[in-house]
């Protein structure tokens, strides 16, 4: 505090910058502990707000001496989706019986999908080495409080970072108290990281048996048949899923398109035409307008129109 003017934000500032050059070196925390408990409220006010990353940091250790877990690890989870490149989780207090053995299966499941929020690639060697500690987290949770939703949201994880294997047999271990519409979920995303169309299609039939009112999972399946070539059982599925959601967007797009490239149908690519520069997703827009286009005998007029909305 003397080297921060008596402020109690520039000492939380000055600490947490600590923290990030080397997470596991106990000393930062230790200072972190004492200026808890001789200046709580003044803290307590500097992590209130948690507007930076910095005082996120702050905020999961303050959130851990406090005991109250569950935000230590969806603070830590935030600040690890912003900088994964910093080995946040090797901080003393994340391996500690204390955290693993109190933290919920959901609080964590949900800290893990925040490590994921800004895209970052995690399937490398070096980020699978400052991820280590949650794979072991993951690892102590999930025996202890096997929640099948949250136990299918830490295997996104592993995925993501490259332990396909590992993924699929947290999923087992979902499936093994009960089975749910989300890890298959899960398990198809793996299958199609691995290039398995066959076993991504098999994953999301299984969903939708669990769930047969979910229109997405018809959208999902109805993808995998399209990359497959099966435009007929496209059609079905995407007619399926608008039963249960008739007014969805990009169910009506995507029928459209698969409907252009099974028959042709000049009608059915004016409507994707229609549609098509309202959907979110670039890539996705441009994946059913390359499907459409391949359609037989289609108009040049409106397969010409139809690229300018993929290319604008």
């Amino acid at each position: 505090m003397a080297h921060c003017g008596g402020s109690a934000e520039a000492a939380v500032h000055y600490l947490s910058g600590a923290i990030a050059s080397a997470p596991q070196e106990p000393e930062p925390y230790a200072v972190l502990s004492e200026l808890w408990s001789a200046r709580r409220s003044e803290l307590a006010e500097v992590v209130r707000a948690a507007d930076s990353l910095r005082t996120v940091l702050a905020q999961s250790y303050i959130s851990f001496l406090e005991s109250n877990m569950d935000d230590a690890a969806l603070a830590i989870g935030s600040v690890t989706g912003a900088r994964p490149d910093i080995a946040w989780a090797k901080a003393p207090w994340f391996s500690d019986e204390r955290f693993l053995g109190v933290v919920s299966a959901d609080a964590l499941a949900e800290a893990a999908m925040r490590t994921m929020d800004r895209g970052h690639g995690l399937d490398t060697e070096s980020m699978r080495d400052r991820f280590r500690p949650w794979f072991d987290a993951i690892d102590v949770v999930a025996a202890r409080e096997p929640l099948p939703d949250a136990l299918a949201k830490m295997a996104i994880l592993l995925r993501a970072c490259g332990l396909t294997d590992a993924s699929f047999a947290l999923c087992d271990r979902a499936d093994s108290v009960e089975r749910t519409m989300l890890t298959e979920v899960v398990r198809a995303g793996t299958w199609r990281k691995l290039g398995d169309s066959g076993q991504t299609a098999a994953a999301f039939a299984r969903a939708l048996a669990l769930d047969p009112d979910n229109w997405s999972l018809y959208l999902d399946l109805a993808d995998v048949r399209a990359e497959q070539g099966d435009f007929t059982t496209a059609v079905q599925l995407i007619d399926q899923g608008l039963e249960h959601e008739p007014t969805d967007l990009t169910l009506r797009a995507a029928g459209a398109a698969y409907r252009t490239r099974l028959t042709g149908s000049p009608s059915a690519l004016r409507e994707l035409v229609e549609l098509a520069p309202r959907l979110p997703n670039d890539s996705y827009r441009g994946l059913l307008i390359d499907h459409a286009c391949a359609g037989p005998a289609l108009p040049v007029e409106l397969v010409a129109a139809a690229r300018r909305i993929q290319s604008s």
